[in-house]
């Protein structure tokens, strides 16, 4: 049994005590209310739950092998305590092979390491239109070629363009399956989302990015999000959402999350890296393709943290837009916030919100990394 002591994000608020780890879990939660702007004691908040992850530590999923052990190691460091590992379009054949290396890595979960849900399918069921960084490998989706593909991973949301013929009727299908359908890379029209989220889509991918844009006479895919969404997974990089656009749809979504859309790159230092099929760059904060087009990103959480905060948003409310929220997304009910009998996956910051300790499943990470500064958002 160990003690984590300190000022304590709850469900219903800060409090100052002592939290009780025994195994993978909570035990125990003990304090009084506090304002933790009032002392310099440690701020303990939930793990931070990453649902859209590439790579990181210069892995990338599509590698195969052990790449998810490795993106997964690489992103505990930086408080990441659950994470999906996350597709790029492909053949068939690549992807079958990805999927079947993270479940390999599943089966036997890496030490020292963030857990490993499942997979993010992003792609190929994708617009040719709104490809991003994606190779030119999109195609329809068939239920035949989805269930070959759950056979060998469990995949947990998959990302589909809604306009491609047959699409429709796939969103019902899979959330049969327990998939969480998001919409994305997606070129079409604000009535076809409409009616995707009536036949049980869950959400957006990396809102804004990859998508048809807002326009007062054709509101499109994003126009459609903010009208209506109930989820939406945004990157708060302040490099893929400008300031500005981020807090409209922080107004407009109840269930705003963040991701790090996170590549090879996260972790490492400048230099070229993979992203599927793609060369990709990383110069600075951004991970780019040749010709310059953002591609994915080097994003780690606890740098989205402290950007949520320069937007404005509380310690708390950042924290629970990388926790509590994409939880609840994926019907996690096990983790997402400091409450007994949950796992023990605990964030540690000092008063500078410098990461100090992070725990998942009640393991303390080693080395972990120095909490990098928020990025400015281009001008």
């Amino acid at each position: 049994m160990k003690q984590l002591e300190g000022n304590l994000l709850t469900p219903s608020g800060w409090r100052r005590g002592y939290l009780r780890l025994s195994g993978e879990h909570i035990i125990e939660l003990e304090g009084e209310p506090v304002d933790p702007e009032d002392n310099d004691a440690p701020r303990l908040i939930p793990g931070f739950i990453d649902l859209h992850v590439h790579g990181g530590g210069g892995a990338d999923v599509m590698e195969g092998g052990d790449a998810a052990a490795t993106l997964a190691r690489t992103h505990a460091r930086f408080g990441t305590t659950s994470v999906l590992a996350t597709t790029m379009t492909a053949s068939r054949p690549a992807i079958e092979q990805a999927l079947g290396a993270v479940q390999q890595v599943m089966q036997d979960p890496p030490e020292q390491a963030a857990d490993i849900l499942g997979v993010h399918l992003e792609g190929p069921f994708i617009s040719p239109e709104r490809l991003g960084a994606q190779p030119p490998h999109a195609r329809p989706g068939t239920r035949e070629e989805l269930e070959s593909l759950m056979a060998l991973a469990p995949i947990r949301t998959l990302t589909l363009a809604p306009e491609i013929a047959g699409h429709d009727a796939l969103i019902g299908w899979l959330n049969r399956h327990g998939v969480r359908v998001q919409l994305g890379h997606s070129d079409g029209d604000y009535d076809t989302m409409v009616a995707a989220l009536a036949q049980g889509a869950h959400g957006f991918t990396h809102l804004y990015n990859a998508m048809r844009g807002l326009h007062h006479r054709d509101p499109g895919v994003v126009g459609a999000a903010l009208a209506r969404a109930e989820f939406a997974e945004i990157i708060p990089d302040l490099l893929h959402v400008a300031p500005g656009a981020a807090l409209a749809a922080l107004r407009a979504i109840p269930g705003l999350y963040g991701i790090t859309d996170a590549t090879a790159a996260a972790g490492m230092p400048e230099g070229q890296y993979r992203l599927g099929d793609n060369d990709v760059y990383k110069q600075g904060n951004s991970v780019r393709l040749a010709d310059g087009t953002l591609a994915g990103s080097a994003l780690t959480m606890d740098v989205a943290l402290r950007n949520w905060m320069t937007l404005g948003l509380s310690l708390a409310e950042a924290s629970r837009r990388l926790s509590a929220l994409p939880a609840h997304f994926l019907g996690l009910t096990d983790r997402g916030a400091l409450v007994p009998g949950r796992r023990a996956d605990v964030v540690t910051l000092d008063r500078q919100l410098n990461l100090q300790a992070v725990h998942v499943a009640g393991q303390p990470i080693a080395g972990v990394a120095e909490t990098g500064q928020p990025n400015e958002h281009p001008s």
